[in-house]
């Protein structure tokens, strides 16, 4: 279900709540006449259309021309933009403080420049308190301004302390670009790559991550400082796949924002994406009690007014939410629960079908086939695999090895044979295009090329074979992301016991839990 294309102001006006609407539509008819008229039937028949047609759009519009359209949509767009500014949002700081920046400055124009003084030290303190740098820094800049331009005789050596105060904000925004930087250069190594593949691939990015992590990077201790710091580590880590790093740093994220609650409504994306990741690394290190109470709170938050008032924070909040629940799922063995849960979680993902990037579309449904194939019906596994080996698309290349991978196990354990051996070619060709099979992908290529054609009761100890084989690599770093992708080994357990996998992932999570 990736991200349908489909015109800009259709997407802007299906965007809109109801009291955006109704507000609009009173913003736009205080000058109803001419073009503005037209302007509001052009949004009420975007408004009622299902899906964007242009040839259905101008047969309710009679009084726009053909070659008026273009004109008028782009006008229509600019008001509705225009009119979403006027609606005041209380909770967001960036909005009040360009606010109070324009009355700052209206103010300096009317040469009240007193009064704009008084503007400017509000703006600072509410920076500072909020950890907006920039807009700290500009009340700065403006200050100096007025200061070079009328003597306000505030205190003495004014100008030095201006200039001091400068100088320290631009430092730090300098250390705030290099670690945000470094922070989106390794996250798109990881969505363009996956995880490092082979010892070259592990020492390159850890040369990158010397030579880009700035000096004295672990000393800072401003907010947007520490948070594109543990960012960076987090991907860093999850890279190399030392999960114990990868969890230090998703929980120190996260931390941040319990130690400073007020920023969970300033930068709620990068909260859910920091609850995510540490959801993730609980996941991966199977601590089951952490990631419950984890999953409680980030249910809880997805029901917060932060979430519930602003679009944004609502779809991502649920594509982590479910996430989550799903991976809950792959820990307890209850897939035939969790395919449950996937009826809505489709009927959510069609509704944000323009708002999600391919990338996580592509997740879910790898994700939904794992489910699938862990409740035994692996018909439907493929159906959703093949989505994902039919799309067009050069992100997650470790992704779609897996994908083709989990396809081709799925159609050996519906029997169908009689296209298997052309299944392993074609899967072989496009994981040796990576250039860096894992000894497990190697391991498992083997067994497939050599076994599959046999008996079932020759087979058995070609099962137990390859399992004993792959469980002295579990342990290995580089081997790490085969076993994250792929719960093979329970997979040849369940072969080997002529068990449901479901049943084997269970046994073993009970005997965890009886452990503990």
């Amino acid at each position: 279900m990736p991200n349908r294309p489909t015109d800009q102001l259709f997407q802007l006006i299906k965007s809109l709540d109801k009291a955006e609407k109704r507000n609009f539509k009173l913003y736009a008819k205080r000058n109803a006449a001419g073009a503005d008229l037209k302007m509001v039937q052009l949004f009420d028949a975007l408004d009622k259309l299902e899906e964007y047609d242009e040839a259905k759009l101008l047969k309710h519009t009679k009084s726009i021309k053909k070659q008026q359209l273009s004109n008028i949509k782009a006008h229509l767009y600019k008001q509705i933009l225009n009119s979403l500014r006027l609606l005041k949002d209380e909770g967001n700081i960036d909005i009040q403080l360009h606010e109070q920046m324009d009355h700052a400055r209206i103010l300096f124009n009317k040469g009240l420049y007193m009064q704009s003084l008084k503007v400017l030290e509000k703006i600072k303190e509410s920076s500072k308190e909020h950890h907006q740098v920039t807009f700290w820094l500009q009340a700065l800049i403006f200050e100096k301004k007025i200061e070079s331009l009328y003597i306000t005789r505030s205190f003495k050596n004014r100008a030095e302390l201006l200039s001091k105060e400068v100088e320290e904000l631009d430092d730090r925004l300098v250390m705030i670009g290099k670690l945000s930087n470094l922070a989106l250069q390794l996250y798109g190594w990881y969505i363009n790559h996956g995880h490092a593949r082979n010892k070259q691939e592990e020492q390159s990015l850890k040369t990158f991550f010397t030579q880009q992590l700035p000096k004295h990077a672990d000393q800072q201790r401003g907010f947007y400082e520490r948070m594109y710091l543990y960012q960076a580590y987090c991907w860093y880590a999850f890279i190399l796949q030392d999960l114990l790093q990868y969890y230090k740093y998703c929980q120190r994220w996260v931390d941040l924002f319990e130690e400073e609650p007020v920023m969970k409504s300033i930068e709620t994306l990068y909260y859910l994406k920091g609850m995510h990741n540490l959801l993730n690394a609980h996941f991966m290190l199977r601590n089951h009690q952490k990631h419950a109470l984890e999953l409680s709170k980030l249910q809880k938050f997805y029901t917060s007014p932060i979430c519930v008032q602003q679009e944004n924070n609502q779809v991502q909040a649920f594509v982590h939410l479910f996430t989550a629940r799903i991976n809950q799922h792959f820990m307890e063995g209850s897939f035939s629960k969790g395919v449950v849960q996937i009826a809505p979680l489709e009927a959510e993902l069609e509704a944000y079908a323009s708002k999600l990037d391919l990338h996580r579309v592509l997740v879910f449904y790898y994700k939904i086939a794992c489910l699938h194939f862990g409740a035994g019906d692996n018909a439907t596994a493929i159906s959703y695999l093949q989505k994902i080996i039919h799309c067009k698309t050069d992100l997650r290349s470790d992704l779609q090895c897996y994908a083709r991978l989990l396809h081709l196990i799925a159609h050996y354990e519906l029997g169908n044979y009689d296209i298997l051996e052309h299944l392993i070619k074609s899967v072989y060709r496009f994981m040796a295009k990576m250039e860096s099979l894992t000894v497990v992908e190697e391991a498992i290529f083997q067994f497939l090329r050599s076994s599959f054609a046999s008996t079932p009761v020759k087979i058995i100890p070609q099962f137990a074979k390859l399992h004993q084989r792959l469980s002295k690599l579990q342990g290995s770093a580089l081997e790490t992301r085969s076993f994250m992708y792929l719960d093979i080994l329970s997979w040849l357990e369940s072969k080997m016991q002529s068990k449901p996998v479901q049943e084997i992932i269970r046994q073993k999570f009970l005997q965890q839990q009886n452990g503990k």
